[in-house]
């Protein structure tokens, strides 16, 4: 038996349930992976709530996380029984002692990354990846605007950001995310609570506004990102954390500049298994190379992953958060 978490309805962090499973063998070009660390996301909150269906209920919860291979299935080729691993993909159900899921899915850790780094960073580092890198491709010299500057995903963006030459405004809810945003090597950052986002912008670029926003947190930001945007700036919105973007009539592109707007996702650009292999290995360089430390700054016993989720929702969480099994 192994245990794992589990929802059998959606609803909030109370439908989340701790039990015995009997684990699942691994079938033809699959693997079993026993985690060491699981990453905590916000895209894991959306499946309990039912903004993104789960294929069926019950159902296992997490797509990320990182440990040792427990068993491989029929025709697993490049993995073996003790292999260091780390994915940040496929079938729901990361949040568990074991997880079967397909090799391709699956990349190589480095012995000098840990089981908890890897688990933090393969979702909010990849999603870095592919954000500054593919959808919009950053440039030294660059003033850019990241929304939520000093969560998980945020704290990465800045590091890498200020690695390339380019200049980060981070927005934030509070001096002290705006010093941990700092920290990580935002240029400035803009506290939303107290100081309108659009006018600061504009001070800080000289009224030159911004070629690209990073937006993840959704319906409450979507207008004012448009706004502090150029004329024919690229508008990437890549997270619901205040609910989704609905309504749109998208002559809205039209009226405040010729703007662009995508709705990326890490499945969009880590689909083949080459992709997702260069991708993981430009983060793991960056990593070792010490361009960009993760902040494993909250660790939850799996057992309690219901209390993790609530922290998180209510933003009470700065860095990243990993569930330990």
């Amino acid at each position: 038996m192994a245990k794992r978490i589990q929802f059998a309805r959606t609803g909030g962090p109370e439908v989340l349930e701790y039990v015995d499973v009997t684990p699942a063998d691994p079938g033809p070009g699959e693997v079993r992976v026993r985690n060491r660390a699981v990453g905590l996301n916000f895209i894991d909150i959306y499946f309990r709530t039912g903004l993104y269906p789960a294929p069926s209920l019950p159902s296992g919860l997490g797509t990320e996380g990182a440990g040792e291979i427990d068993a491989v299935g029929e025709g697993v080729k490049g993995f073996a029984p003790g292999d260091r691993v780390a994915y940040a993909q496929g079938a729901l159900g990361a949040y568990a002692e074991l997880h079967v899921l397909p090799a391709e899915k699956v990349v190589a850790l480095p012995e000098a990354i840990s089981f908890e780094t890897a688990a933090a960073a393969m979702l909010k580092g990849l999603t870095v990846q592919y954000l500054l890198r593919q959808t919009y491709r950053i440039k030294e010299g660059e003033t850019i605007l990241f929304h939520a500057a000093a969560g998980g995903v945020g704290s990465i963006a800045c590091q890498w950001a200020k690695a390339l030459g380019v200049k980060l405004i981070g927005t934030v809810s509070s001096p002290e995310k705006a010093e941990l945003a700092k920290r990580n090597g935002a240029w400035a950052t803009i506290d939303y609570t107290r100081e309108n986002v659009v006018e600061r912008v504009r001070e800080l670029t000289g009224g030159e506004m911004v070629p690209v926003v990073y937006d993840s947190v959704g319906k409450d930001t979507w207008e004012i990102s448009l706004d502090c945007l150029q004329k024919r700036g690229l508008m990437v919105s890549f997270g619901n954390a205040s609910g989704p973007v609905e309504g749109v009539n998208i002559g809205i592109l039209n009226q405040k500049g010729a703007l662009f707007a995508t709705r990326p996702s890490l499945n969009g650009y880590a689909d083949t298994r080459e992709r997702f292999e260069a991708m993981a290995e430009e983060l793991f360089e960056m990593i070792a190379s010490g361009k960009v430390a993760i902040d494993v700054a909250n660790r939850y016993p799996l057992s309690d992953a219901a209390q993790a989720q609530e922290a998180l929702a209510a933003r009470k969480t700065t860095g990243s958060t990993v569930l330990l099994p």
